[in-house]
């Protein structure tokens, strides 16, 4: 479905309402400012209605039709084909859901094309529209509103990842009776995915703020820049993070084999303990005739005493050596 469509030029909106596919084409051939039409989960005939009109490359379009792609910027003879990935944050599954948004930058339009749960858009455009003085550098502005909001979104998740870092740290060097290994492994899987959703960005938006890939206004390239840069420290943040989970699993496993070395140490302690008043009862039970302890009226609790000093020395002997 069409979200939104207008012209901008002279640093303003033209249209109040959304314009169709074939108006908005045509006035972006006009070569008078330029024209941002954005689509959500648009069908086949959307699709091919929007590349008929707007010339867009076939290969380009294939991929549009192919969700699940790594982020990338191709360049088309002049025109530019963006996969970008969003992300969100759900804190009580502790899982990133991710959504992605197609980009076609051409001369005088620029398409943004939304598949599953991606980034509302509509702040983008608003916040573009306030700025007249962006908007003067055509295309290019409306690229960067996206972008900054798509990089934006990506705080937050990080954000959210080093509160429960910080939790299941705590779970890990605090908490004795709990086993964190899970909880550690499935945040380490979201943070790698993650991961996987922001470097590859950290390219193309590289090669924008240089003017590699497009011959941009210094202007518009700070505030590429400034974009990239956030970009970048989110990688940077990302990286810290999977150190610390593979620190805190290593940690973890550590101090689960420390227990149990605990556990045995205990049993072995208390085996060894019963087993030394069992062995003196055992050699009592043989009831063999030429035992002198047997006929005596010291014997049961002189061999009474002997279990107990055995048992008391052992105790404390463990106790000692911290086994118990």
């Amino acid at each position: 479905m069409i979200v939104d469509c207008a012209q901008y030029r002279d640093g303003v909106r033209r249209d109040a309402g959304p314009l169709d596919i074939e108006t908005a084409a045509e006035r972006a051939k006009a070569g008078d400012g330029f024209v941002w039409l954005g689509l959500s989960d648009p069908t086949d005939d959307e699709l091919r209605r929007a590349a008929e009109a707007f010339g867009l490359h076939e290969l380009a379009i294939e991929d549009s039709h192919h969700k699940h792609q790594r982020p990338k910027l191709e360049d088309y003879d002049g025109s530019y084909f963006v996969v970008l990935k969003t992300a969100h944050y759900d804190d009580e599954r502790e899982e990133v859901d991710f959504g992605e948004i197609n980009l076609f930058l051409g001369s005088g339009y620029v398409i943004a094309i939304r598949h599953g749960d991606a980034s509302d858009l509509r702040p983008a455009r608003r916040r573009l529209e306030a700025r007249p003085d962006l908007i003067a550098a055509g295309p290019a502005a409306a690229a960067w509103a996206i972008l900054d909001k798509v990089v934006d979104d990506y705080e937050p998740v990080a954000a959210g990842i080093d509160n429960d870092i910080a939790e299941v740290e705590g779970e890990v060097f605090a908490t004795r009776d709990v086993d964190a290994t899970q909880r550690i492994y499935f945040l380490r899987r979201e943070v790698i995915e993650f991961h996987r959703a922001v470097q590859p960005l950290v390219g193309p938006l590289e090669a924008l703020e240089q003017g590699i890939v497009a011959d941009l206004d210094e202007q518009i390239r700070r505030y590429f820049r400034d974009v990239a840069d956030h970009a970048r420290r989110i990688d940077e943040q990302l990286h810290d993070q999977r150190d610390l989970l593979t620190g805190a699993l290593d940690a973890n496993l550590a101090l689960i084999g420390l227990r149990q070395n605990e556990v045995v140490r205990a049993i072995s302690a208390w085996a060894a303990i019963i087993a030394l008043p069992t062995f003196i009862a055992s050699v009592y039970g043989m009831n063999f005739d030429d035992m002198p302890e047997l006929h005596s009226e010291i014997g049961y609790p002189l061999a009474l005493l002997a279990m107990a000093v055995v048992v008391a020395v052992m105790y404390r002997f463990f106790k000692r050596i911290r086994w118990l």
